[in-house]
């Protein structure tokens, strides 16, 4: 019988508490996955702006974030990079 492995896809961000370390020791998968919760803290942050004042970043941002992750689920490298710079850019 073989044993049960934690399969859990975020797994890397729980077992590292300094977060990620360096590009190179990560893959672009988990560093695409890292920038999409990292964007998704931003996007409650524009929601919780009085009087939608950051409806139009949340929106936007979250487009961004559903086409990054469409990326992930296709396994598209060429959309998957060019999401995680994308990403990596929203502040």
């Amino acid at each position: 019988m073989t044993p049960v492995t934690n399969n859990d896809p975020l797994d890397f961000l729980n077992s590292n508490p300094q977060g990620m370390q360096s590009a190179g020791s990560t893959d672009l998968v988990q560093q695409l996955l890292y920038e999409i919760i990292r964007v998704k803290e931003i996007i409650v942050y524009y929601d919780s702006i009085p009087n939608g004042g950051g409806q139009l970043g949340s929106s936007i941002l979250n487009e961004l974030v559903s086409e990054a992750y469409q990326s992930l689920v296709n396994y598209d490298t060429v959309l998957m990079k060019k999401y995680y710079d994308l990403l990596l850019n929203c502040d």
